[in-house]
């Protein structure tokens, strides 16, 4: 697949790819899942899930995080969503190290579920890196009562 051509084949899209960082590969997958099935975004919007330790325990690994941050950048950014504080610490330091995640890579402040949501269905409209941060990030402000 040509580095233009996003995984629905629509050559010059340029999406914001979104990576899910969770301790579980499970529940990585889960909500990348979800987000899309909710989205209705299907195969539009590049999701890759990096959950877990190499050897499939609970934990988080640099090297899965960037294979799925390489594997949905489209160009026009990569937002990356996490569970817990010590995936927050994994990827802070991979963009400390500079090289290791795609230029225009963000840590977005977002509850995971929600903010996945938010995220995949602002990126199908074709928004901006900014505008998929900034809806991920209003996902705090959703009240359940």
């Amino acid at each position: 697949m040509s580095e233009d051509t996003v995984s629905d084949g629509k050559k010059g899209e340029r999406r914001v790819g979104i990576v899910l960082v969770s301790h579980s590969a499970q529940v990585a997958a889960s909500v990348a899942e979800l987000a899309q099935g909710l989205a209705g975004a299907g195969t539009a919007v590049p999701v890759a899930p990096a959950g877990g330790t190499e050897g499939g325990g609970l934990g988080t690994s640099a090297e899965l995080i960037a294979a799925a941050a390489a594997s949905v950048d489209r160009g026009a950014g990569v937002a990356v969503l996490t569970d817990l504080g010590s995936a927050v610490l994994t990827v802070k330091a991979l963009l400390a190290e500079g090289d290791e995640l795609p230029d225009g890579t963000r840590l977005v402040d977002a509850p995971f579920v929600e903010g996945a949501v938010a995220a995949v269905v602002t990126a199908a409209t074709g928004a901006d890196l900014a505008a998929v941060e900034a809806a991920a990030a209003e996902a705090y402000a959703y009240r359940k009562v």
